[in-house]
């Protein structure tokens, strides 16, 4: 089943992105806080995690739960919990993949800032050099709107366009931060045209009677960034080779769904919140993030990266917005979540302490089991994030 005739689709992006804002700037707990006391801490968070998780999982009715903890830029623990779907209760484990909602914007972040560094793109000239097609008729505006502005959400679209809100630019791009799932889909759309191909044969319409072609997105991320770095069982389209690898989503009441993302889906919503993956693979990434590699074809030199977590726009007083990721402590920690329907995700690391934890699950419950389970005293010492 595809997304559009499981549900209405700007329905879930909307709620998939608050969420996913809502989670990504939780502000962190105060600076005196002690340090933790580098192996011990992990070591001692595990039995806290493995008594704490099989209850939360039954009080917040989430069928599944997949956790990586990273400890000095090492995957030093992954578990699963629970099972990928009530009906067959096959038990979730490492290998176990979720739709990971708008953490995906981390991802395709991190392949823009390379398509920067090789020249394909340019942070700050406006989009519309890049393309002939104009993403939003009638506004000069549109020629204002850049890739900084796309991936810091100060383009000045809403969220996502509907028949009762049609796409708007609301502000001068750059003037405010204002979430928006639209401003990603743009940015994709444009880096398909310098990078890919669009499959005219193969058309679906979305919200406001949005007209979009599949592409090769899936195969571009794939190539550039995903296989590269590890992430072997990631991507963007539904394969047969998933039916025994992926989560099934479940709504409130527990009760699972089907649905299976096409390539028409991942034109239209892969960069913003389309990437599936586990949690083994997105800590392979995380990893690179906080602890990276030399630079080489594929990963970021150091002076990308900085600007990518560096803190681009004021949100509250105490978190910003980088490019691609929400921002706390100056730039130190680097935050996430990400909800789509049956499925919700949270990922938080600090670039100093090289430590962090993914947390992915089947349910749309699942940022209430978040906000029992992280508060707890062993995962505060371990990366101290409050809810």
């Amino acid at each position: 089943m595809n997304f559009p005739t499981m549900m209405k689709r700007r329905e879930f992006l909307v709620e998939s992105s608050r969420a996913a804002l809502s989670l990504s700037l939780f502000p962190l707990a105060a600076c005196s806080r002690p340090e933790p006391r580098g192996s011990a801490s992990w070591e001692m968070l595990i039995p806290e995690l493995e008594k704490r998780i099989p209850p939360l999982l039954e009080e917040s009715i989430v069928p599944g739960l997949a956790i990586a903890i990273i400890n000095d830029a090492k995957l030093v623990w992954r578990r699963g919990f629970g099972v990928k779907d009530s009906g067959s209760k096959q038990p979730v484990d490492k290998n176990t993949a979720f739709e990971v909602g708008s953490v995906s914007k981390t991802v395709f972040a991190y392949a823009v800032m390379k398509l920067c560094e090789k020249g394909v793109l340019n942070l700050d000239t406006p989009l519309t050099k890049y393309t002939p097609e104009r993403f939003l008729e009638g506004d000069p505006r549109l020629d204002l709107i850049t890739a900084r502005h796309v991936l810091s959400h100060t383009t000045g679209f809403q969220n996502w366009r509907s028949e009762q809100e049609p796409l708007k630019i609301h502000f001068t791009p750059g003037e405010r931060h204002s979430y928006s799932g639209e401003g990603y889909s743009y940015l994709q759309s444009v880096v398909t045209h310098l990078t890919g191909h669009v499959n005219p044969k193969e058309c679906v319409t979305y919200e406001a009677g949005l007209k979009v072609c599949a592409t090769d997105i899936d195969e571009y991320m794939k190539a550039n960034l995903l296989m590269p770095f590890g992430m072997v069982s990631s991507g963007y389209v539904w394969i047969d080779a998933y039916q025994d690898l992926m989560a099934r989503p479940h709504d409130e009441k527990g009760k699972p769904f089907n649905r299976r993302a096409t390539a028409t889906d991942a034109a239209r919503y892969g960069a913003a919140g389309g990437l599936h993956s586990t949690s083994t693979d997105y800590a392979r990434f995380l990893i690179e993030v906080i602890d990276p590699k030399p630079s080489d074809e594929f990963r970021l030199n150091r002076s990308s990266l900085d600007e990518m977590l560096r803190p681009q726009v004021k949100v509250s007083e105490s978190s910003s917005w980088g490019l691609g990721w929400g921002i706390q402590q100056n730039g130190d920690v680097i935050t996430h979540g990400g909800n789509n329907p049956g499925f919700q995700a949270l990922i938080a690391a600090s670039r100093k302490r090289k430590s962090g934890f993914v947390i992915m699950t089947n349910s749309n419950n699942g940022f209430k089991l978040f906000r029992k389970l992280v508060p707890s005293e062993a995962m505060q010492r371990f990366l101290p994030v409050t809810i």
